[in-house]
């Protein structure tokens, strides 16, 4: 599913990004769940927020939303404080829980949505609500959770919020009815210029939604940055390779991973230098380039310049 995207060259160099992470950490007990995050999101983009289980996304989401703070490090939101009075009014996040009062109807919860937000779009969240054929005099805690989940999106975008924190929103959903509302979120997003950030481990997903992703692993980045530009940096090569030795074809590249099954060989590599070779080789698919950066912990971090803090600090090249 693919949907337009904002312009990058939009923004301009004295714009602040929605989100930057300098030294960002934090730790849990004796265990930390980020450390040493570095990172950029410039203002008006679709990222998508990937990581096994334990990365750190919710945490990260939790810090940008100033639900929790960190150990280590800073945070910015557009370039202040998450928990600023104006950094409130511009974020809004939506977690796995989707908390909601069961006994007040889906009108009354738009009400209060109202009354909460000076900046708050009526007619947004209702069309958002009437799009799955909801009642507006409904319970709430009479919904499906499908429902529920449309309810609770209506609330953040109605918000009309200029960075949008979602942490695995449509878990619960059925795939017709989450392919229907990721594009509406996103259509949303677009029109109003809306900076997302929105963890998923449906990689399939992301792929031409989003135009830029933050991949972390271990509680810290591994892949940051513009999704053409990673694309264009790497390439999938398959070919024949005899012994268990290396593929002289790989040699002076980056490797990010190697699989093989039998004599064949796959990898995911950065190239150095022009591919003179027989083996295939193409631009890897951003669900293919994920994969091979989750599958392999050990690769070097990659950040994109515009995904590296001003101040440069740990950001990976």
């Amino acid at each position: 599913m693919s949907h337009p995207i904002p312009d990058p060259a939009d923004q301009t160099a004295d714009d602040p990004p929605a989100l930057e992470a300098i030294g960002l950490g934090l730790k849990y007990r004796k265990q930390w769940a980020l450390r040493d995050c570095d990172f950029r999101l410039p203002a008006g983009r679709i990222c998508g927020l990937v990581g096994p289980n334990g990365a750190g996304k919710s945490t990260l989401l939790s810090l940008a939303a100033h639900l929790i703070t960190p150990d280590a490090g800073t945070i910015k939101v557009f370039g202040g404080p998450p928990g600023t009075p104006a950094a409130r009014r511009r974020t809004a996040f939506l977690g796995q829980d989707k908390p909601l009062y069961p006994r007040l109807t889906v009108a009354e919860t738009l009400r209060t949505g109202h009354e909460l937000n000076p900046g708050w779009d009526q007619d947004a969240a209702e069309r958002i609500v009437r799009h799955g054929n909801l009642s507006m005099s409904a319970r709430v805690g009479r919904l499906s959770g499908g429902q529920r989940t449309r309810v609770a999106l209506a609330l953040a975008l109605g918000k009309r919020p200029d960075l949008l924190l979602l942490d695995e929103p449509l878990s619960d959903v059925d795939p017709v009815s989450r392919q229907e509302l990721t594009g509406l979120v996103m259509a949303e997003a677009v029109e109003n210029g809306t900076t997302v950030l929105i963890s998923s481990h449906v990689l399939a997903e992301l792929d031409g939604v989003c135009d830029y992703v933050l991949v972390l692993g271990d509680g810290r980045v591994r892949l940051a940055g513009d999704v053409d530009e990673l694309l264009a940096s790497h390439r999938r090569i398959v070919g024949a390779h005899e012994g268990d030795g290396p593929a002289p074809e790989l040699d002076g590249h980056h490797v990010v991973e190697v699989r093989r099954t039998g004599r064949q060989v796959t990898a995911m590599i950065r190239p150095t230098a022009d591919l003179d070779t027989d083996w295939d080789v193409a631009e890897p698919t951003l669900e293919e380039l994920l994969l091979s950066y989750l599958r392999a912990p050990d690769a070097p971090a990659l950040l994109t310049p515009d995904a590296r803090p001003a101040a440069g600090v740990g950001a990976a090249r």
